[in-house]
């Protein structure tokens, strides 16, 4: 009888958490899609090159106008949600991206493709934070986790966009892109059926909403905004070094080893993909062995490879990019899971914030590395970009966030008071 009643007791229990692992899946999808759109654009360069007669800096100013839009809108909404959450903004944020898809497809002019980059941009502002704090929601205290889960669909969708575009965009011209728009409503229509999941959980009891989270040790406010510049230096050394990778890996092999449009676009796609499994990884690593861990390990690890990139032959290119991709990526949820849990409670502000500066820093590193490729050449980037990943030394600054059990759980070990990595 008793293991009768205890298995009906923990069904509504069983099917909530099927329920809130479903959401994070769909969100993940929905961000496949959003950055399978969003990566169109950087694969488009070599095209829109020869098409439009641009140079590098114009081009890295497309990035830039992405980008910028995408870092300043951000926070603003992170913030807006965390006070004023909005259960369907995340699918008005994608039909602002299928506009900016369908004017990138049928732009005759350098404005216009600015303003197809600022709208794409706009729609992924919107999408992200609220998204990702949706995604903390969904996941029953397993942070690290959900957070993997979902960056990595936005990781698979920038790796195959480039695919994608070789395929389809660059032999049928750029008209060919608004075929993609069939990928926006299908967002649309996903993140819609999100909203109503999140508008029935709003209503519930916030004890009943999924498992509480642990206590951490109390820092002061200068410590907090100690640790957050610091974690901000490290996603500007990830993001500089990510976007000469994501903006001019295909020129760099074209250049260097004379390889086509396609086959170039083929090994973007390679490093796209260690990207994505990166991230993968990274998020339950964090769980296990602490935030600070995997981003220690991360970034100053990825050192090594960076350093011989520029002086590898083409088979040793791919494998270094694809080492570079697995491991810098691995801090990825490791960093927006670190800072949230240093300021509780802003759940979506700080993911804003974070994917903003991500967002920003590619669209200023790919203007500024554009600008130096034009006075140099790319080889001098990728030899410049080698040493960014050394400002991962600064890890060691960092507080070492370790959350502590439950009075219950501790119990389990001995009635003493644990610690266990914090999520």
């Amino acid at each position: 009888m008793s293991t009768s009643l205890s298995g009906e007791q923990n069904a509504p229990r069983r099917l909530a958490e099927a329920t809130s692992f479903s959401i994070i899946l769909a969100l993940s999808f929905s961000h496949f899609l959003n950055d399978m759109i969003q990566s169109l654009v950087p694969a488009l360069y070599p095209m829109l090159k020869d098409s439009y007669g641009l140079s590098f800096t114009q081009i890295g100013l497309i990035t830039l106008t992405m980008q910028a839009t995408s870092t300043l809108l951000q926070p603003a909404v992170g913030l807006l949600a965390d006070h004023r959450p909005q259960p369907y903004s995340l699918a008005v944020g994608m039909g602002v991206t299928l506009v900016g898809l369908l004017l990138l497809a049928n732009a005759d002019s350098y404005p216009l493709l600015l303003l197809a980059a600022m709208l794409v941009g706009a729609g992924s502002a919107v999408f992200h934070p609220e998204a990702s704090r949706i995604a903390r929601i969904a996941s029953g205290g397993r942070h690290g986790l959900a957070q993997s889960l979902f960056q990595v669909g936005g990781n698979v969708g920038s790796a195959t966009g480039p695919i994608l575009a070789a395929f389809i965009v660059l032999p049928r011209g750029q008209s060919s892109i608004g075929w993609f728009s069939v990928a926006a409503l299908l967002a649309m229509a996903v993140l819609f059926a999100v909203g109503n999941w999140y508008w029935r959980e709003r209503a519930l009891p916030r004890r009943v909403r999924g498992a509480p989270g642990g206590e951490f040790p109390s820092l002061s406010r200068r410590k907090v905004a100690w640790s957050l510049a610091i974690l901000l230096a490290l996603v500007f050394s990830k993001a500089f070094y990510t976007t000469s990778l994501n903006n001019y890996y295909t020129f760099y092999l074209i250049g260097k080893f004379g390889l086509s449009i396609e086959h170039a676009q083929f090994y973007l796609f390679v490093f796209l993909a260690a990207v994505a499994l990166g991230t993968l990884i990274g998020g339950p690593l964090g769980d296990r062995i602490g935030t600070k861990s995997v981003i220690w390990g991360s970034i100053l690890g990825v050192v090594p490879f960076t350093l011989a990139l520029p002086h590898a032959d083409l088979l040793w290119t791919a494998v270094l990019t694809v080492i570079i991709g697995l491991t810098l990526a691995s801090a990825s949820s490791a960093i927006i899971v670190y800072a949230i849990d240093l300021v509780p409670g802003r759940v979506g502000m700080v993911s804003g914030l974070f994917f903003g500066l991500s967002f920003g820093l590619a669209g200023v590193g790919a203007a500024l590395l554009g600008r130096l490729a034009d006075m140099t050449s790319m080889d001098f980037v990728y030899q410049l970009c080698a040493f960014l990943p050394l400002i991962g030394l600064l890890t060691v600054l960092l507080p070492d966030m370790r959350r502590r059990i439950p009075a219950a759980a501790a119990k389990s070990v001995g009635g003493k008071p644990a610690l266990e990595p914090a999520e």
